[in-house]
């Protein structure tokens, strides 16, 4: 979890996804109760963490099976990480061999639920009680389809010593776009192979994602409010224009490998100013002894908002026993005395305010530098719109992204071809 990066948010692995899961009727496990004859029904969980996340999420589980013994909960974690649960979930499936509950990324689950057996939770989750940020990104279509796994929010890490070093004063809350542009002119350093900033360059979901707050800052949005046009026709050209600036000031390190693993290199050894990160990076800032400082994004108008992307814990049906079995799991898993475990050993935001006035929380964001700063920014953050033509919208979008960073075309020029593009998709029925 710690060690996590935004690629896992790849999105373009949902559009072929989407083809399958929707031609799947009523294939899968037969449609019993899911109990023993006990009456204890066993939950196949494939949760796909790693060290840190994978050790919090086996230690909740071992406690709700001590403490629920007519539930057995399993975390096998399907054999696969969660970059790849995707793929695992769309072929168990379609070969009618699939999990009780998966993790799956909140930007995959509209493409998921085109199948009969993601589970509908409308009604059966204290959905009120979550941030809107996570209550929206398990809502398609007005129906709850998931519950949220984890939480999180993008903000600006910079170096306090390259900031010292350039005589440059730290950025503050409530400061602007063409702030950060002159802050990254003036920490580049081409002599010493310093850069101002950076961001992904290979056009995936990593490069997308971090441009939506920027358009909802100047009132658009991914699409109309209709859905059958894009919403950022008329201000995406401002935004693409912004990274341009950077560009041509040399002062924009664009990392052309997927995974953002070299950004957070340049980063982590002291070469770049700032970056647009989540609290996920914050461990790995400190294990590095990197003397840092955590804002909120700048923005445009003035108005704080940031973006936020959900994970979920998403539901399967393998029979009326399990599917209820596997909601009270899950729900559990919200209530703030388990969430605070996840949040502190797994690397979440708090899913609810409830977990985040906690003593614990507030004692465990106290002692980690920024922490609080994500938490804020909760308040004004958005999701992702789920629906299941976003894989789509991205692809196009985060080519324009690209062809603008590397400078193949014009703000203008690359903005037309993908609102072109989106709306193509757009038009045709979903």
């Amino acid at each position: 979890m710690h060690a996590r990066t935004l690629s896992r948010r790849d999105v373009l692995r949902a559009a072929a996804a989407a083809t399958v899961a929707g031609t799947l009727a009523a294939c899968g496990k037969n449609d019993d109760e899911g109990a023993d004859p006990n009456g204890v029904v066993t939950l196949d969980l494939w949760h796909g963490q790693v060290d840190t996340g994978k050790a919090a999420i086996d230690a909740l589980i071992t406690a709700f099976n001590k403490t629920h013994p007519k539930i057995k909960v399993v975390g096998g974690g399907g054999g696969v990480t969660s970059d790849s649960m995707l793929q695992k979930v769309t072929a168990g499936l379609a070969a009618g061999s699939y999990p009780d509950i998966a993790y799956i990324f909140g930007s995959d689950l509209a493409s998921l639920t085109k199948s009969p057996k993601v589970a509908d939770l409308t009604g059966q989750l204290k959905i009120d009680d979550y941030w809107p940020a996570a209550k929206d990104a398990v809502s398609v279509k007005g129906k709850v389809r998931a519950a949220p796994a984890l939480l999180d929010s993008l903000c600006v890490v910079y170096n306090k010593k390259l900031f010292a070093a350039a005589g440059v004063p730290a950025p503050k809350a409530g400061w602007t776009w063409d702030d950060f542009v002159a802050m990254s002119k003036q920490l580049t350093n081409p002599a010493k192979g310093i850069f101002g900033t950076g961001w992904p360059g290979v056009g995936d979901e990593d490069t997308v994602w971090r441009i939506w707050p920027m358009i909802w800052d100047l009132g658009g949005d991914v699409v109309s409010g209709d859905g059958k046009k894009v919403g950022f026709d008329s201000v995406g050209a401002q935004a693409l224009g912004t990274l341009d600036r950077l560009r041509t000031d040399k002062s924009l390190y664009v990392d052309p490998k997927p995974g953002s693993e070299q950004l957070y290199q340049v980063f982590l050894g002291g070469r770049m100013g700032m970056v647009a990160t989540g609290p996920w990076q914050l461990p790995e800032l400190n294990d590095n002894g990197l003397e840092y400082g955590v804002v909120p994004l700048p923005s445009y108008s003035g108005k704080p908002v940031t973006i936020s992307g959900p994970d979920t814990w998403t539901i399967f049906d393998n029979g009326k026993a399990k599917v209820k079995a596997a909601t009270e799991f899950v729900a559990w898993l919200a209530e703030p005395a388990q969430d605070i475990q996840w949040d502190v050993k797994g690397g979440s935001l708090p899913i609810t305010k409830a977990t985040a006035e906690l003593p614990q929380w507030k004692k465990h964001s106290a002692e980690t530098n920024g922490l609080e700063v994500f938490v804020t920014a909760l308040d004004t953050a958005k999701v992702r719109p789920t629906i299941s033509t976003y894989p789509q919208i991205s692809q196009h979008v985060g080519e324009a992204i690209a062809a603008v960073l590397l400078g193949k075309q014009s703000p203008a020029d690359a903005l037309k071809q993908a609102v072109d593009q989106c709306n193509q998709v757009l038009a045709v029925p979903s």
